[in-house]
């Protein structure tokens, strides 16, 4: 039984998640041979607050706010 976990910053509507289930479900069987019935599938919204990368949080990237760069192991920008 395929089981299978998304994890995405932000949000999705209903109708989004349900389309990626679909796409999912459908690829698992095609490729897999896979019984649809079979196939999980667990989509987890992680909030744009709650998510980092490069040193930042994405809401303050999204926001145009410059990365916190004190770090001794930052890599320094070119």
């Amino acid at each position: 039984m395929p089981f299978v976990s998304i994890r995405m910053a932000g949000s999705a509507t209903r109708e989004q998640k349900a389309g990626i289930v679909a796409d999912v479900t459908r690829s698992l069987v095609e490729r897999l041979g896979k019984n649809p019935a079979a196939v999980q599938i667990v989509i987890e919204e992680v909030s744009m607050e709650s998510y980092g990368a490069g040193g930042q949080l994405i809401a303050d990237r999204d926001a145009g706010v410059p990365p916190y760069r004190e770090d001794a192991h930052a890599v320094p920008p070119r």
